[in-house]
């Protein structure tokens, strides 16, 4: 077929050597030498664990070439507040609508505790408890990502976390973006810091004499940060190991050739690493959808990094029929994943592996990063084998709460203790026995 020798985009027949070695480098994107980057991190962790604020702000003007004073760090009530007033009101109008569809799909995911009630009255239960505080990490750069803040904080409100803080990076005249502070004033963030880097990530793991200490750090970022925030795992809760953005769109015949190209290039402009592919039963619509490509990247102002994202990372794979569409989406367990075919909902029950998937002409995978409500941190690089998306229920933990009756424990002693002797742990025995006038040897009390 014409497009198989397109210069933008690769397109493999299923079976063949090349999509296996796709398959590979696709899984490899997220797994490069971090040796240098370790190394780096670890000394701005260990510097900012030591030296607090003055580690801060030493890393502050280095990297990103703004001196601040400590009392800086903290972003004012201020500043928020003339900043959201500077927002175009149709763009602070739609934030709100925004935070308002994703909060309520939060709402809904509030925990439940379970509840076990005994013939003899005893109980056990997982009750669910809110995480103290939180730090949510938001990057900046070119392109802020106020959509990014609503994502995380606002689980974390629906959760019921006392304290969520927020750490991002000031430009270089020591401003916050006005878009990122008014989602914050949305979205409930009770402290903001301006600041960025690994440096964010350790002052909010270990806490300063400004930055509080939190419990978990959500938040995307680049590879220093995200480095960072593997280190200090244990420490603090993560969200995710997050890498490159990908798309995967399983489409028949009958697809609409200009949303399938429109769809791969929502994540190809993301970077270089980013991963679009489709996988169809069609040669016609790859042809289409290549002559699509063709089209509309030039006219895209980041047309040289989809380019580049295309030729490394992209992909049209033929396959023979749908069966074979499935099981490659499974193996590949992409975050997100768009079902454009004539009866998605045939091949729904059978997807098993994505962050997201989205269902149908009219669900793009923006609709999912701005504004159905379900989150967009998502696990990527094949980790939705086991990961999910981030959730209401990340922002909790589980506790236990056992409450047992005399006349339940008398039945249950003597099996504790015959279990703690099997394991040589005789003082475990003797808790439970004790209880019923025993002593360490077994005589009546």
């Amino acid at each position: 077929m014409t497009g198989e020798n397109s210069g933008l985009i690769r397109v493999i027949r299923a079976g063949s050597g090349e999509l296996q070695t796709l398959s590979e480098k696709l899984g490899m994107r997220g797994k490069m030498d971090l040796t240098d980057i370790i190394t780096s991190v670890e000394t701005i962790l260990k510097r900012v664990r030591q030296d607090g604020d003055e580690a801060v702000l030493h890393w502050t003007r280095t990297f990103d070439r703004v001196s601040l004073a400590a009392d800086r760090l903290l972003v004012s009530e201020q500043e928020i507040s003339r900043a959201v007033d500077s927002l175009d009101i149709e763009l602070l109008s739609t934030l709100r609508q925004a935070a308002e569809q994703i909060r309520t799909f939060h709402d809904a995911q509030r925990s439940s505790s379970t509840r076990l009630e005994t013939r003899g009255g005893s109980t056990i239960e997982l009750v669910s408890r809110p995480l103290d505080t939180v730090g949510v990490y938001v990057p900046g750069g070119t392109a802020p990502l106020p959509s990014s803040v609503l994502m995380n904080v606002l689980p974390a409100r629906s959760a019921g976390v006392r304290r969520v803080i927020m750490c991002t990076p000031p430009d270089s005249d020591g401003k916050v973006n006005a878009a990122i502070l008014a989602a914050a004033s949305i979205a409930g963030v009770d402290a903001i810091y301006r600041i960025g880097g690994a440096q964010a990530i350790a002052a909010m793991a270990y806490g300063t004499a400004v930055v509080p200490r939190v419990d978990k750090i959500v938040g995307p970022g680049n590879i220093y940060v995200n480095t960072a925030k593997r280190m200090v795992y244990g420490q603090v809760d993560i969200d995710m190991f997050a890498g490159p953005s990908e798309i995967l769109v399983i489409a028949d015949r009958l697809a609409n050739p200009a949303y399938v190209a429109a769809d791969l290039l929502s994540q190809a402009e993301h970077d270089v690493l980013a991963s679009a592919v489709l996988v169809t039963d069609s040669a016609e619509l790859a042809a289409s959808v290549v002559g699509e490509l063709e089209h509309r990247v030039p006219l895209l102002p980041r047309a040289e990094m989809i380019r580049q994202s295309l030729a490394d990372y992209g992909a049209i794979v033929i396959v023979s029929d749908l069966n074979e569409a499935v099981a490659f989406a499974n193996e590949l367990a992409p975050e997100h994943l768009e079902l454009l075919t004539e009866d998605p909902d045939d091949l729904l029950p059978r997807i098993q592996n994505a962050g997201a998937v989205f269902v149908g002409p009219y669900s793009p995978e923006p609709l999912g990063d701005y504004w159905a409500g379900p989150n967009h941190v998502l696990p990527t690089s094949g980790t939705a084998r086991f990961f999910s998306p981030l959730n209401t229920g990340d922002f909790s933990k589980k506790m236990s709460v056992i409450r047992y009756t005399r006349s339940d424990l008398a039945e249950a002693w003597p099996a504790i203790a015959r279990l703690a002797e099997a394991e040589s742990l005789q003082a475990h025995a003797d808790s439970a026995r004790v209880r019923f006038g025993r002593d360490i040897s077994g005589r009546t009390m």
